[in-house]
């Protein structure tokens, strides 16, 4: 009898978690996979309608288009450079403001704001901070006697790098400052006590413990470098020559400019592939250093 009694128990708790989950499940099948289910279909048809069966033909067009492979090669340069950014940027500012500085409680919610603001709104003010013309940043430099730059004609994928790392820099500095605060003070104390000082501390010590942390703000680093549009939609127009013709927004005229559906589905489910593929390997290789506290 009680053996039944706990697996009567056991089933009651597994409905009643099942039925707790069930929004979300219902949410990541409509939101998630029947979308992706969707594009799947859609990758091999061709047509004004996406609607003429063309088997894996849009794939081998994608693979030997030379656009693409352009705006691939620009997108990766562009994620890893956002994800190490994010990397040095938030773990040095989590540091920084980890100390007791005064007015630090401000410092944190200022960097967070960027974060926090739509991609549309941040790229509609960074393009008019960077016009040559009216721009503030060239009205800066002339105030101080430096030469006007052309931020958006001599180092387009560079400036929006910066605009990336400037809005998600915040994000990851509030991730290592949460992981920093909750790293026992007994390990840097008995570090010291072996006469470790504050750079083997830092680097035998704090960056083992922060492993996890740098593991996640990796990965949502290099997905969303890789998914990035409206830095290059609304700054750059993916100019000029190209110079920013990110993947997504490859894709996105793709679709919208040249109407060829099914060719852009079959270069959005490629992206999906890639975005899979480099979350497990860093996933594999990156728990590596995880170190338990």
């Amino acid at each position: 009898m009680p053996k039944r009694r706990h697996s009567g128990l056991d089933a009651r708790y597994s409905r009643t978690a099942y039925l707790m989950l069930l929004p979300a499940i219902v949410f990541f099948v409509v939101f998630t996979y029947l979308p992706i289910g969707n594009l799947l279909t859609t990758s091999v048809h061709s047509g004004p309608q996406a609607n003429e069966f063309a088997g894996l033909g849009n794939y081998s067009r994608a693979v030997s288009d030379p656009a693409v492979r352009h705006a691939f090669v620009i997108t990766v340069i562009f994620a890893v450079a956002t994800t190490v950014g994010a990397l040095v940027l938030g773990l040095g500012l989590a540091l920084l403001l980890d100390r007791p500085l005064r007015g630090r409680v401000a410092f944190r919610a200022l960097l967070l704001v960027p974060y926090l603001t739509s991609v549309a709104i941040v790229g509609l003010l960074w393009r008019n901070i960077l016009d040559p013309e009216l721009g503030i940043l060239n009205r800066l430099l002339d105030a101080v006697g430096l030469p006007e730059q052309q931020w958006l004609v001599t180092s387009p994928l560079a400036t929006i790098i910066g605009v990336m790392l400037w809005q998600h820099a915040g994000y990851a500095m509030v991730l290592f400052l949460a992981d920093l605060q909750g790293i026992p003070d007994v390990y840097h104390e008995a570090a010291t006590i072996d006469g470790a000082g504050p750079v083997r501390r830092f680097r035998h010590v704090t960056l083992p413990l922060l492993a996890p942390t740098t593991l996640f703000v990796s990965i949502i680093s290099v997905i969303t470098g890789l998914q990035a549009f409206g830095q290059a939609y609304i700054i750059t127009d993916g100019g000029p020559a190209g110079a920013t013709d990110l993947y997504v927004f490859h894709v996105f005229n793709v679709a919208f400019e040249a109407r060829d559906f099914g060719y852009s589905s079959a270069l959005s489910f490629l992206l999906v592939v890639v975005i899979l593929a480099a979350t497990a390997v860093q996933l594999r290789y990156g728990r590596r250093g995880e170190v338990q506290y």
